[in-house]
């Protein structure tokens, strides 16, 4: 089972967080995923709970497919990579994910906006 998380689950992290199931002392021949979508933002005064999850604790029972979950066959997936990327095909179109140098970039580029203002405020001071 691959369980994805929506951003801000762990306060924090700044990413999704996928969590990874096995079932000991059996061999992977099917992947089942469940794409928890919340209608509300997850943070510190708010955080994941029992009933967010309530969803995913029954589907996966049976892992049963509905519009947040599906299953894929181990021979559907890279056998070279075993990419668990998150592609709901029940949603319509595909996340491209950024590469990490233009995350670096961007990165770099807030950090010098914000040396700048902070340096601002410095003069104020």
């Amino acid at each position: 089972t691959v369980l994805d998380l929506p951003g801000g689950t762990f306060t924090g992290a700044g990413v999704k967080t996928v969590v990874l199931f096995f079932t000991k002392g059996e061999p992977t021949t099917k992947v089942w995923f469940y794409q928890l979508n919340l209608t509300r933002n997850l943070g510190k005064t708010n955080p994941l709970n029992d009933s967010d999850l309530a969803d995913f604790l029954n589907l996966q029972k049976t892992k049963s497919d509905s519009e947040n979950s599906w299953t894929l066959d181990i021979s559907k997936i890279d056998q070279t990579t075993f990419d668990l990327s998150v592609k709901n095909p029940n949603k319509g179109g595909e996340v491209t994910l950024r590469e990490p140098k233009e995350i670096l970039e961007e990165m770099n580029n807030l950090d010098k906006e914000n040396q700048e203002v902070l340096s601002q405020i410095s003069k104020l001071i």
